[in-house]
């Protein structure tokens, strides 16, 4: 059994028992998150919402929050001695699946 959730402007494919990291959600650790944003279910059967699925959640427990690794983002033009160098690191939160609702 799967879910499709959607949550930070991102779409996850989840089952139960699964260690998802998505876009900061600003819970402790330990603490229960429910996702309402199930786009579709597959219990043996698939059924796809429009645009979510009524009655669907999924819940999960918070398990850490943390900085993704450092992407860095480096601009240069020829000729003109410009360069500039930045780097960015993405928070994120850390979730683990425990049960999905139908």
């Amino acid at each position: 059994m799967y879910a499709i959730i959607a949550t930070g402007g991102k779409q996850y494919k989840v089952a139960e028992g699964d260690i998802i990291r998505v876009e900061k959600l600003g819970c402790n650790a330990g603490e229960t998150v429910t996702f309402d944003q199930v786009l579709a279910v597959n219990n043996g059967e698939l059924t796809i919402g429009c645009p979510t699925v009524a009655g669907a959640t999924v819940s999960g427990t918070v398990e850490k929050d943390g900085k993704a690794k450092k992407v860095i983002v480096y601009k240069y033009k020829r000729k003109t001695g410009y360069h500039k160098k930045n780097g960015h690191r993405q928070l994120y939160t850390q979730v683990k699946i425990d049960k999905i609702n139908l």
